[in-house]
């Protein structure tokens, strides 16, 4: 399975943000479309990504106090990427290695979308429940030998 079989299902919804956007002002749009992480762009290209980890992180440091912080300063710059092609398992590696939960999906550099550990998982989960439906289809319909053909031993 790959990256684009998951951006498949997953459906394309895609919420980014400028790095000189107020900080408050894109916890308001996590909060509003319930997401974990926002993309942000600058000029077309990625930027980085700003997730609640970053967030959390910002409100550690300063204190609670984020009235004049901006998604520059708290953002990571250089997040993990992905291709449509890379396959699922490698990027359960990656996320697992790096501690990534959220991953920006490039085509060159055209932003496609964006995979969280969620949709991962769901996706291995589901192929999953679907080998487990077909196997016990396949066990179910196991041609039976015929007990008559059998020779009987009568004493």
């Amino acid at each position: 399975m790959k990256v684009r079989d998951i951006l498949r299902v997953k459906g394309s919804a895609l919420y980014t943000v400028s790095p000189d956007l107020l900080l408050q002002t894109a916890v308001l749009v996590m909060d509003e479309h319930d997401i974990g992480s926002l993309v942000v762009m600058e000029y077309e290209n990625l930027a980085g990504i700003l997730t609640f980890r970053e967030v959390i992180q910002a409100l550690a440091k300063s204190h609670s106090i984020t009235a004049n912080l901006h998604v520059r300063s708290v953002m990571n710059a250089e997040p993990l990427t992905c291709t449509m092609d890379t396959e699922l398992d490698e990027v359960r590696r990656m996320m697992l290695d790096q501690h990534a939960r959220y991953l920006p999906v490039l085509d060159q550099r055209v932003l496609m979308g964006v995979i969280s550990f969620y949709d991962v998982a769901k996706a291995i989960v589901d192929s999953q429940d679907f080998e487990n439906t077909m196997l016990k289809a396949y066990i179910r319909d196991w041609p039976q030998e015929d007990a008559e053909a059998a020779p009987s031993k009568s004493v």
